[in-house]
């Protein structure tokens, strides 16, 4: 009775492991102060793959040194990490979420032993200190500042003739003298117009959705949008809201999350949505903006 009931459970783990389409390994589990670690997830070929961005130990001993591209084999996507670590001591890479055709997955936890670097002092020789002895003071001592203190005066002066003169005569970009709102609607009018999606360039028409939604939360809200991931971007705004500098409905920040990662997958996990997502997306895009735009100020009606 035990042995079927082993089998069974045997069977069991079985199944669960190769339901599991994740691998995570590293090429060394010990290194010194300074040497690299390569760090490796593996994922079994799905329609959409969607990579970490890597969330180490919570000491912040361990360091991200270059996300490499991902590797295609017949079966798998592979993405590679560069890691190391200045500070000696045991750290713990933790879990990393994957996510496939929308669902999460989670990758196995790593132990890293990072070691200092030893000095044989049995094949060093060491000698006795010896006392400095002082130099009499000559004009090449002091050559090389008066170098330095006249580059420093050289950078100044050219500082100060950049902002005096040059900064007037810039000239103010076309679209800073639109409003925020109305360049945004401006922009998804010429976006229509391209009919990209229709002819095929689904990512490029994605890009382009969320670069007008991203710019226009940088130019309303002075967020900076651009430059920040989707989580990123989403965790600012949040923090925003919880001190009430943005007054923002929650409906709208989770269709702006939903929008965005949604648009992540196109753009970089190859996802193909459907014309229904499509125009979806489109009509969401309008109305967040709709939503984010700041309301009117209405004067109060004098009682007499």
């Amino acid at each position: 009775m035990k042995k079927y009931i082993l089998h069974i459970v045997f069977f069991i783990c079985g199944i669960t492991f190769a339901q599991n389409p994740i691998e995570v390994a590293i090429d060394t589990t010990n290194i010194r102060i300074g040497e690299q670690i390569e760090y490796k997830i593996s994922v079994k070929k799905a329609e959409n793959v969607l990579f970490p961005k890597l969330v180490l130990d919570s000491l912040n001993k361990v360091e991200v040194v270059e996300e490499l591209k991902i590797d295609t084999t017949q079966t798998k996507f592979i993405k590679k990490y560069l890691l190391t670590s200045f500070d000696s001591g045991q750290y713990v890479i933790p879990q990393q979420e994957v996510l496939i055709n929308n669902k999460k997955f989670r990758t196995d936890s790593l132990l890293i032993n990072v070691a200092t670097v030893k000095v044989d002092t049995t094949k060093q020789n060491l000698y006795e200190l010896k006392a400095i002895k002082n130099q009499p003071i000559i004009f090449d001592d002091y050559k090389n500042y008066l170098w330095i203190a006249l580059g420093v005066l050289a950078l100044i002066l050219g500082l100060i003739l950049y902002f005096v003169f040059r900064k007037k005569k810039e000239a103010i970009a076309p679209e800073d003298l639109i409003p925020p709102y109305e360049f945004a609607m401006q922009r998804l009018d010429q976006l229509d117009q391209k009919h990209l999606w229709e002819s095929g360039k689904i990512k490029e028409y994605y890009v382009e959705l969320t670069d007008i939604i991203r710019t226009y939360i940088e130019r309303e809200l002075k967020i900076p949008a651009l430059e920040s991931t989707t989580d990123e971007l989403m965790e600012t705004i949040k923090d925003f809201k919880k001190i009430k500098t943005l007054d923002l409905p929650k409906e709208t920040i989770k269709k702006l999350e939903k929008l965005l990662q949604e648009a992540d997958l196109v753009k970089f996990a190859k996802f193909k949505p459907v014309k229904e997502d499509i125009e979806g997306h489109r009509l969401d895009t309008e109305n967040i903006i709709n939503d984010l735009k700041p309301k009117p100020l209405v004067e109060d009606e004098v009682v007499e």
